[in-house]
């Protein structure tokens, strides 16, 4: 093969092929590696057909979030939850900032780009889908979840066929692949967006006649249209698989998505700062996380002693707490002395267990009872930068 001459110019990468190549050889190199869209700073170099990542001299550490969609709309709104407001000065911009983050830039972009600018090292971290990371990262060793639940974007990427014709009694992974009609001259044809996941999903439960055909939108029409026989699509509900008699078989649900923080493991090891940002970001996170749906409870009850009044509270299922009660004399004067003949108790219970909660307190004689929204559970390290770091060897 030829030598290949890479230059960056102005976002994109102009590769020269000597006169003597051949078409052949340029599609032999074309397959050899791909480039996403970069900045005229990429880290991405090209040498002898192979992709090489090198260190860029930025200073800045960049996010990148999904620019359009609900998805962007729920991680702005995430964002803001954890005191990280995003600040965008003109809404046609694709940069912005978060000010309680001063060396943060963030950026706005699609979401397979996201996960595409994580790999060649223009972005440090990102908030995508796990299945978009599955998808276009393609189990890149550089891309590392840093939190792998951030509660929102719940999907599942899966395979559907439909509820009619041959495939009106198969109901499983198993059963499809055994169906005698797949052969060499006529495999299973398979709509989808995923030609990653797709065909990998596809040898791994022992499909070998099988074709893929590219599409982006309204899948569940092709089978009806004759142009398909089985689709892999993202699904929520699964209200318009059915609506268009199409179904989901057992085994045949590729990954279960939901927003996740991904970073690049080059970025949190040689990038200034980065590591500390992500601590940051993932505290904030996992706090605001752990407190959703949480309630502080407070009320004063009468007793002999903390411990008493301890003994009663314990007694109740619904009223140990996180670690268990908060309990406190409250003081007041009576007859010119000082007295403690209340406590008052703090416990921390979830929202579903909220009015059982109360009930039980007034049986064992609360009173006063006051209830407030918990905004933040800090824990004394958080597990997930633990695990982040162990990941890292550090």
């Amino acid at each position: 093969m030829t030598a290949i001459q890479t230059f960056f110019l102005q976002g994109s990468v102009s590769t020269l092929l000597s006169s003597q190549s051949s078409v052949t050889s340029c599609r032999k190199v074309s397959l050899k590696f791909t480039v996403s869209c970069c900045s005229a700073t990429s880290p991405l170099a090209v040498v002898n057909g192979n992709v090489e990542k090198r260190p860029s001299d930025r200073t800045e550490v960049r996010i990148g979030l999904p620019s359009k969609g609900r998805m962007a709309a729920d991680s702005l709104d995430l964002l803001k939850d954890c005191q990280l407001s995003v600040k965008q000065v003109n809404p046609r911009q694709y940069v912005a900032e978060i000010p309680q983050i001063p060396n943060l830039e963030v950026w706005f972009q699609r979401p397979k780009d996201i996960v595409r600018k994580l790999v060649a090292g223009d972005l440090d971290l990102g908030i995508v889908g796990l299945d978009t990371v599955c998808e276009y990262g393609q189990g890149d060793e550089d891309l590392i979840i840093v939190h792998d639940a951030l509660e929102y974007g719940d999907c599942r990427l899966s395979l559907a066929i439909p509820r009619y014709g041959i495939f009106e009694n198969v109901n499983s992974m198993k059963e499809l692949a055994e169906m005698p009609q797949w052969t060499p001259e006529r495999p299973l044809r398979v709509a989808t967006g995923f030609t990653y996941m797709g065909p990998k999903f596809m040898k791994e439960n022992g499909l070998k006649h099988v074709t893929f055909s590219t599409a982006d939108g309204a899948l569940e029409a092709a089978p009806a249209m004759g142009i398909a026989d089985a689709i892999v699509d993202l699904v929520s509900s699964g209200t318009t698989l059915r609506e268009n008699n199409l179904k989901e078989i057992e085994g045949g649900v590729i990954v279960q998505s939901q927003a996740i923080l991904v970073a690049g493991r080059k970025s949190l090891m040689q990038r200034k700062g980065a590591l500390d940002i992500t601590h940051e970001m993932l505290e904030r996170l996992e706090a605001h996380l752990r407190a959703e749906g949480q309630f502080t409870v407070t009320a004063n009850m009468r007793g002999s002693s903390a411990e008493e009044v301890a003994e009663r509270i314990l007694s109740q299922t619904s009223l140990s707490g996180l670690q268990g009660p908060t309990i406190s004399p409250v003081f007041c004067k009576r007859d010119g002395r000082v007295t403690a003949d209340y406590f008052a108790i703090v416990i921390c219970v979830p929202k579903k267990a909220l009015y059982k909660s109360v009930q039980q307190l007034r049986a064992i004689g609360g009173s006063g009872v006051l209830i407030s929204p918990l905004t933040y559970i800090f824990d004394e390290e958080t597990p997930r930068w633990r695990q982040l770091l162990s990941t890292l060897g550090l």
